[in-house]
């Protein structure tokens, strides 16, 4: 019987490794961030997953924080936003709660538990804090909104879409829309 050369412990060492790197992402993991690196006018960042509400009341705990989720929301909201922001002014915005379009029915059995169900009674909500400011820092706007589609499932979502979070991602849109008026002079106000 031979012994094993140090080129297949090494290959060994590298598939442990990359089976470790490959389990999926957990938006609770403590090693996550909570705020987006720091670019442009805008700057996100939320609270703890484990206290929003997705998580809280999910029926399916397990499923409902894998991902990196919250993030791709934060880098969302941060794109559209900058997009939508008169030149000189800047946002800032903490994500305070989630509840994310759909929920898990654990009652259908143990092949639908990580089926997302879209029913007019799971709304998505999104509870977020923000600041705007002009070139010169003064506040120009602030406050905290709590927002909720509860015709979500009525909206022009194209049959196409398969994003995941096209619900929230719509609930964000709508709000910068009321937020960030098209016209300069009075976004904000």
């Amino acid at each position: 019987m031979k012994t094993p050369t140090f080129a297949a412990l090494a290959l060994a060492c590298l598939l442990v490794a990359g089976t470790a790197a490959a389990r999926p992402a957990s938006v609770t993991d403590p090693r996550a961030p909570r705020a987006l690196a720091e670019e442009g006018p805008v700057q996100v960042q939320w609270n703890d997953p484990s206290g929003f509400t997705e998580l809280r009341q999910s029926r399916n705990r397990w499923e409902a924080e894998r991902g990196n989720w919250v993030v791709n929301l934060a880098e969302y909201l941060r794109k559209q936003a900058s997009s939508k922001l008169p030149e000189g002014q800047q946002m800032a915005v903490t994500i305070t709660d989630i509840k994310r379009a759909g929920d898990y029915e654990p009652w259908h059995g143990s092949r639908m538990d990580e089926v997302r169900f879209m029913r007019d009674i799971y709304p998505p909500r999104i509870s977020l804090q923000f600041t705007l400011t002009d070139a010169q820092g003064r506040v120009i706007d602030q406050g905290e909104r709590k927002l909720v589609d509860n015709a979500y499932l009525y909206g022009n979502t194209r049959l196409s879409d398969t994003d995941p979070l096209r619900y929230e991602k719509r609930l964000l849109d709508d709000w910068l829309r009321r937020e960030l008026r098209d016209d300069p002079a009075t976004a904000g106000l």
